[in-house]
């Protein structure tokens, strides 16, 4: 299924627990994990690579199931990368968004990867 880009209706931003897709050297998908207020109000947001590449050696790569969040196929989030880009590279619309269940596996996941309680 191609992907469609519309214009953003102002005052969009990107969503919390939102997986988009980013512009960097090829178009990308990320999950958004900054809070909706910086993701609101600052030219940068946190986000987390999504891979369709299976890392076994890897606890902290939780796999997304096909759909989740607008994916297209099984892959999984890479929270051992937890990155900050431009919000003005992020491509609207989202994919999608991330059910509680999934988001708490990446949110626990990136615990473990940043050694927070």
């Amino acid at each position: 299924m191609p992907f469609l880009r519309a214009v953003p209706p102002s005052g969009w931003y990107p969503k919390r627990g939102e997986v988009c897709l980013v512009a960097l050297d090829k178009e990308r998908p990320v999950i958004l994990i900054s809070s909706d207020v910086l993701n609101r109000h600052s030219l940068d947001v946190c986000v987390i690579p999504v891979s369709t590449a299976e890392h076994k050696a890897f606890s902290l790569r939780p796999s997304l199931p096909a759909g989740a969040g607008g994916l297209d196929r099984k892959s999984w989030a890479k929270c051992d990368q937890v990155m900050t880009i431009e919000k003005r590279r992020v491509v609207y619309p989202p994919l999608g968004s991330l059910d509680s269940g999934d988001m708490a596996r990446v949110e626990n996941a990136v615990r473990r990867a940043l050694e927070l309680p």
